[in-house]
């Protein structure tokens, strides 16, 4: 939130009913201001699935998945069998189950065409997991289903005025007008790395998530964010003592992030080339587009 020219970041709320979302935001924030959201979920396609499939625009695709020649899309594939470029999500439950049987079912060389560029590994982070597969601790595949289908397409399909989509819709500095709900890809983990976060053991522990709430309070001040007594109690406390703790810890790392990039610390990264801003998507702040694509299983 935006005060006397000053941001002012709180603690950490459920959203409520997520298809509703972006109706109650403009309420509360009125709809003369602008809105920047970041989302921890895959937004946009694979290039190599994309031109399977025969799309230029991962938008223009987004309202017919799950209807039409699309109705199975969102249906994760329970056995190798049901595998398709329609019904690519696989698998529904563990047992068996080896990502071999989803490159073939999709004609895919590799893991690698699984991946879309921002998603490949760095010197910084490993790459992440293929946006299709759904099952283990680090796959991506969940999100993007909830995240397409309970976020992305009803903003997109709403009443609601103004909502963009960053990159596909335009360079951020374009996008960020009055009146506007800029919805932008976001990952914790890209963050870290702008921030100085360090996280020993994991961010599940809350010793980790409480000593990095000097660094986050340092960068906070030093940006001249003002933080509310509770947000401040909570980075103090390092979210609980939950695992689940790292749930908050990650959102303020990705309100942070996004506020870094705004205020022009960070570059916003945006892509330079058609396949990337209308089909794969990028993340906020991520400015180094060309890693090796040979290295995607490193550490």
């Amino acid at each position: 939130m935006l005060e006397n020219d000053r941001y002012i970041a709180h603690a950490p709320e459920p959203v409520g009913h997520s298809e509703t979302l972006f109706e109650r935001m403009h309420k509360v924030v009125g709809e003369d201001d602008t809105i920047l959201i970041g989302f921890d979920f895959p937004i946009g396609l694979p290039a190599a699935y994309a031109e399977r499939v025969g799309t230029h625009d991962f938008l223009d695709l987004l309202p017919t998945l799950g209807r039409g020649e699309w109705s199975d899309f969102y249906n994760v594939a329970e056995e190798p069998a049901d595998i398709g470029l329609h019904r690519p999500f696989y698998p529904q439950r563990p047992g068996g189950a080896r990502m071999h049987h989803l490159l073939d079912a999709l004609d895919m060389n590799s893991t690698d065409d699984l991946l879309r560029r921002c998603d490949w590994a760095s010197a910084e982070r490993r790459a992440a997991s293929p946006l299709f597969w759904t099952l283990g601790a680090q796959q991506v595949g969940k999100a993007a289903i909830k995240g397409w289908t309970q976020v992305l397409t009803p903003a997109l399909t709403s009443e609601v005025s103004g909502v963009a989509v960053w990159p596909f819709d335009g360079t951020l500095c374009n996008l960020l007008t009055p009146g506007r709900i800029v919805i932008a890809e976001t990952y914790p983990a890209e963050f870290y790395r702008h921030l100085s976060i360090a996280l020993n053991p994991s961010k599940r522990s809350q010793v980790a998530r409480r000593s990095c709430a000097e660094t986050l309070l340092q960068w906070a001040n030093e940006a001249q964010v003002k933080l509310s007594s509770t947000l401040q109690a909570a980075l103090d406390d390092g979210f609980g003592l939950s695992p689940a703790g790292e749930d908050p810890f990650d959102a303020i790392v990705g309100l942070f992030g996004m506020l870094n990039v705004v205020l022009g610390y960070k570059a916003t990264g945006e892509p330079d080339d058609e396949q990337t801003r209308k089909i794969e998507g990028w993340m906020l702040g991520k400015t180094t587009q060309h890693e090796n694509s040979n290295a995607q299983q490193g550490t």
